[in-house]
């Protein structure tokens, strides 16, 4: 078994190349072999450069700059890559192979761990992490959650010293929640490993964990003790400073619940069975109305078809069987239909942000990626300027109009990826995971903005786990219960609530 490791930070920091300020700066502290480190920040403070800094991926002076030191066990971490496992913030970037079980083994096998062994320590992390799908399922059939679980299940397989884990509840229904930090909790009793966990469910972790340490904004740490200590005396001013803190209230209202057959429907379907493959129903016979100017919250466990029913309802992907329909006043040159609508006709009917916010990123700049559209609709350059820079204000990202979008931070990223598509002003949007990723300062802006939108007479439709989301948007609630079994329809209809 794998000693748990010591990390030691004296003065350091990380500046990517062709970034004008650093990402993170100014950290000095040492973590003690065996401790439980709950690391927090608003966004953009550095916690996941911190994480990569310590896995040793951050690259050469090509990739950027560095100053002061990092060490973990007294050597540069880049020489300790056995040491340490990371689970990544995006799961989407943690799959390597085309089945599970070879997913998990990956690692396992370059370590040079014998073959014998392997099998074991892969059905024992698949256990762990609650992914309950066989080993020759393929990664590419696994939704955003499950691919969590399998970047999780394929770092603790390698019994690592040093844990780093990225957000690891982040799009897991609750149920997976729990599962993932039961499961983190039985590793480090077995092992003694030593944990650093960057999370935004702090109230989730803070009886697990002995140690919190909060990056400032501006570099250098703000707050370092136990959970205790942070909270209970520093509770409000980290809340100011856009730090999750367990239990804290959010100054937001909460919007009312709707009728969905009182009201217009936006869009509607009945008899419908949605397919990511096009050949495999993930929910069949659904009956669906989606109310004008109001939220429909989708939620379910993991697997059910949410983000599949998001994505049907948006028209990027065809119904398997049924149709979706929109209101008469939506309708595009091509009928009803919106799968059989323009890219452009899309663009001011139904707007999408994509669970992964970078598969919808084309352009060199934050700015020009919000022109996008307006471009697209050939507004005036005076009218693009003006909703670019609200935009820009309201989400927080003005300092960052000229970054490239793909160096931003996780939460970052979101706000631009659900900021590209309000600035087209479509009359549904369909958001998968909204508000992944975010401090608290940042939730409270984009659930704010929702709320926006939804006052303005706009549809909202948002794929969440987020309790928050669903207290604070209203609406109505759409239940996916899992499929019967892996890979098979569901026996019927959505719970409506």
């Amino acid at each position: 078994m794998p000693a748990p490791v010591r990390v030691t930070a004296t003065g350091w920091g990380w500046r990517y190349a062709g970034r004008r300020l650093p990402a993170v700066s100014d950290l000095t502290f040492t973590i003690e072999p065996g401790e439980r480190v709950l690391l927090l920040g608003a966004s953009g403070a550095g916690k996941s450069t911190l994480l990569a800094g310590l896995a040793g991926v951050l690259g050469d002076a090509d990739e950027g700059v560095r100053t002061g030191s990092l060490f973990v066990d007294g050597a540069a971490p880049e020489s300790q890559r056995g040491r340490v496992g990371l689970v990544l913030q995006d799961p989407e970037a943690g799959v390597v192979l085309s089945k599970v079980g070879d997913d998990v083994a990956f690692g396992c096998e370059n370590l040079g761990v014998p073959a014998a062994d392997i099998p074991a320590r892969v059905s024992d992390a698949l256990r762990a992490v609650g992914l309950d799908v066989p080993q020759s399922r393929p990664t590419k059939a696994l939704s955003g959650g499950q691919k969590q679980r399998l970047a999780l299940a394929g770092v603790l397989a390698m019994r690592p010293g040093l844990l780093l884990l990225d957000e690891p509840t982040a799009n897991l229904d609750p149920a997976g929640v729990q599962e993932v930090r039961d499961s983190v909790e039985r590793v480090l009793d077995a092992t003694g490993a030593t944990l650093v966990v960057v999370e935004h469910r702090t109230e989730v972790w803070t009886d697990l964990l002995t140690r919190v340490i909060v990056l400032a904004a501006g570099g250098g740490v703000l707050a370092d003790g136990t959970p205790d200590e942070v909270f209970g005396r520093l509770g409000d001013a980290l809340a100011e400073a856009g730090v999750w803190v367990p239990h804290h209230r959010i100054d937001l209202p909460a919007l009312g619940t709707v009728d969905a057959t009182a009201v217009p429907a936006a869009l509607a379907a009945d008899g419908l069975s949605i397919s990511r493959d096009g050949r495999t129903p993930v929910q069949d016979s659904l009956e669906v109305r989606i109310p004008r100017g109001a939220a429909t919250l989708v939620t379910g466990p993991n697997g059910a078809g949410k983000s599949t029913l998001a994505l049907t309802l948006a028209g990027l992907i065809p119904e398997l069987r049924g149709e979706v329909a929109a209101a008469s006043d939506l309708v595009g040159r091509s009928g009803r239909r919106p799968y059989r609508w323009s890219s452009k006709e899309l663009l001011t009917r139904i707007g999408t942000v994509f669970q992964e916010p970078e598969h919808q990123f084309l352009a060199r700049t934050v700015r020009e990626e919000l022109a996008i559209g307006p471009r697209a609709l050939r507004w005036s350059e005076a009218r693009i300027d003006e909703v670019v820079d609200a935009l820009l204000e309201r989400l927080q990202l003005t300092s960052l109009a000229l970054a490239n979008p793909f160096t931003l931070s996780g939460g970052q990223k979101r706000r631009l990826s659900v900021a590209t598509v309000l600035a087209a002003a479509p009359e549904v949007i369909v958001l998968d995971e909204p508000t992944f990723g975010q401090d608290r300062r940042g939730w409270i802006g984009l659930v704010g903005l929702l709320q926006a939108e939804i006052a303005a007479g706009r549809t909202v439709i948002a794929v969440t786990h987020d309790e928050g989301v669903v207290r604070h948007l209203g609406g109505q609630q759409i239940v996916l219960e899992a499929p019967l079994a892996a890979g098979a329809a569901s026996n019927g209809k959505a719970d409506r609530r």
